[in-house]
């Protein structure tokens, strides 16, 4: 590419694109029935590309159209995905609206992710304000070169979709198994299932700790999790952190019991403290095996009597003493291992899928400092 950076005008990012801040709408208007349209309230729903859909809004407030840019205003700030669809935003998010230039706009914004973050302002909530974002100044080229500079970062998008969707369609198969092993009516499955209470092959392990006593410890905050994922790739630290945590030790899982519709239980392989608003969940070796158990935790059977048992409206909430007797089919000790067996040589090519994901990453990191550094 031949770009003539030098002329390239600075302007401000309100003077290109239309942006609209997000608000909530009142929670009695939202569902999880796919009423009305979907509703974005921060990261959680976010994906490397896509949001994900998990409530609906049925009165929205402010909405965003399909390809605008979402963006992040409430901590963390500055995470970006695209609207695949029309959709309602809570305050958490604002969506980027610019005719010719909303793809190269995309492209910057993930170059200054990180300054974007310093720029949040509050003590509790860091956030940044529509009036930061509309004054936020862009490098400008003609759109002859923007076209050049989207070309190319869309390139390696394309590659990474074409990794996901190996990685999707090897997760969707594990789930399908997942699912198989844990069905009363299976074909496939030869083994008789053993009918038993949660609390019987796993407890919970509710050890506390304040944070100012775990420094140099890992943190492990519900942010950390992502959905349908049994392994951890992202972790914190304990600084200013507020309010006591749980203690998890290797092994042990992280189950977050708010919002269980989310579906976010993964194995913790570190001694380190975790978010008050998860469970830390430990198997029971006579009843199952430990590697098994956060598999079976990821069953729809599981997950969807966890979503039955959660209270509350806003952020639906599991208790321990109810999700304890809920009973459940589970496989004997010699089939568990078998079906670990097969379970883990897919996770060895996930990870595998996951490395190749990790580089073209970080090449794209490299290439926007480059160009619009």
């Amino acid at each position: 590419m031949k770009l003539r950076k030098d002329k390239w005008e600075k302007v401000k990012l309100g003077e290109v694109a239309k942006i609209i801040m997000g608000q909530s709408p009142s929670s009695k208007t939202y569902n999880m029935n796919e009423v009305g349209l979907p509703f974005f309230q921060g990261k959680t729903e976010f994906t490397d590309k896509y949001p994900i859909a998990v409530k609906w809004c049925s009165k929205p407030n402010k909405i965003a159209e399909p390809n605008d840019i979402l963006i992040t205003v409430r901590a963390p700030v500055g995470s970006t995905n695209i609207a695949n669809q029309k959709c309602c935003i809570g305050r958490g998010i604002a969506a980027i609206r610019s005719k010719d230039s909303n793809d190269y706009i995309l492209c910057y914004l993930n170059r200054i992710e990180k300054e974007l973050i310093l720029k949040g302002t509050g003590t509790i909530f860091g956030g940044i304000s529509g009036k930061i974002l509309s004054d936020l100044l862009i490098p400008l080229p003609p759109l002859s070169e923007q076209k050049q500079i989207s070309s190319l970062f869309q390139s390696i998008e394309k590659a990474m979709e074409e990794v996901e969707g190996e990685e999707k369609n090897l997760h969707n198969l594990l789930q399908l198994l997942i699912n198989d092993f844990v069905n009363d009516k299976s074909k496939h499955r030869k083994s008789t299932l053993i009918k038993l209470k949660f609390g019987d092959i796993a407890e919970n392990i509710s050890e506390r700790i304040e944070p100012k006593n775990a420094i140099g410890q890992i943190f492990i905050g519900l942010d950390h999790l992502d959905p349908r994922e049994i392994t951890i790739s992202r972790f914190g630290k304990p600084d200013n952190l507020i309010g006591t945590k749980l203690k998890v030790y290797k092994g042990d899982i992280i189950f977050g019991k708010r919002n269980a519709y989310l579906r976010k239980a993964a194995v913790a392989n570190f001694d380190g403290i975790c978010s008050a608003h998860a469970m830390v969940i430990r198997a029971k070796p006579n009843k199952v095996i430990k590697g098994y158990l956060p598999y079976f935790m990821h069953s729809d059977s599981f997950m969807s009597r966890a979503k039955e048992i959660s209270e509350g409206s806003i952020s639906p909430t599991i208790k321990w003493k109810n999700l304890e007797r809920q009973e459940f089919s589970i496989p004997d000790l010699k089939t568990q291992e078998k079906i670990l067996e097969i379970f883990n040589q897919l996770e060895t090519t996930l990870t595998q899928l996951k490395h190749q994901k990790t580089t073209l990453k970080n090449l794209k990191g490299k290439l926007l400092e480059e160009i619009l550094g």
